[in-house]
């Protein structure tokens, strides 16, 4: 069943939103070579309690951390750890979940870690305007496909993969809920957009092919051609008019350092 939430849901959501939002920031501006990504997890980690919320991630189907980090080839849910030190030339996706008063926020954001090559740089600018091409499609009276249309045209003219096997989400008093956004196919099929729904559209996108594996951890999923990957992600609510991106960054966050 997919839920439209009232006027005062969406403003409780906002303020979830906004923390992991702000969290992200955070975390971008701490990104730097030599950076455990374990550092990076303490602070958000630190930043969702003070603030007397939730982390949503940790513990989700026994997910042993608050924030995923995943690096180079990496697509989504790497597990932080102290070992895991970024390098000059990195480009790290970090995803934030946090439930605050009843209702969660998720955002991810891909960032180069120092100076990175010229198509890891593509790569990130492109998935970002995916996902900001994806959410102008989150009208009332559109279909849910597409959103995931308009990220696969935007992608595939630069030559780049979406991966199939994880896809967007509805959100609000869980973390998923329905429906699937898919980040692919064919537009006007699916579900009808309607005010109220609250959506987590998150284009994953690879600079080769778009088959992924999950490593032996059981959560870290690779690229199987060992091809850079980006992860953009907002939480975006239809209303009568504009979308409203929840988890909007009060201070913008460049995706190249």
């Amino acid at each position: 069943m997919i839920v439209c939430r009232s006027a005062a849901e969406l403003e409780r959501m906002r303020e979830a939103g906004r923390l992991v939002g702000e969290v992200l920031t955070e975390l971008a501006a701490a990104v730097a070579p030599g950076v455990s990504t374990a550092d990076l997890d303490a602070l958000a980690e630190k930043r969702i309690a003070e603030a007397g919320a939730t982390a949503a991630f940790k513990g989700y189907h026994g997910y042993p951390a608050t924030i995923c980090a995943s690096i180079n080839d990496e697509v989504i849910h790497g597990i932080p750890s102290g070992r895991r030190l970024l390098q000059d030339g990195d480009i790290i996706s970090i995803d934030v979940g946090a439930s605050l008063d009843g209702y969660f926020g998720d955002s991810a954001l891909t960032l180069a870690v120092g100076q990175v090559s010229e198509g890891a740089a593509t790569l990130l600018r492109v998935t970002e305007e995916a996902l900001y091409k994806a959410i102008e499609c989150a009208r009332a009276g559109n279909r849910i496909s597409d959103i995931g249309h308009a990220v696969q045209q935007h992608v595939e003219a630069y030559g780049f993969s979406v991966v199939r096997e994880f896809v967007g989400h509805g959100i609000g008093e869980r973390m998923h809920e329905e429906p699937q956004v898919p980040n692919y196919g064919e537009p006007g099929r699916g579900p009808r957009l309607a005010e109220g729904m609250v959506l987590a559209i998150e284009p994953m996108v690879n600079a080769g092919k778009a088959a992924v594996k999950v490593l032996a951890d059981g959560w870290t999923a690779v690229t199987r051609d060992s091809s850079l990957s980006a992860h953009f992600e907002h939480t975006v609510a239809v209303t009568s008019g504009e979308p409203w991106i929840l988890t909007a960054r009060e201070v913008s966050v460049p995706v190249q350092k």
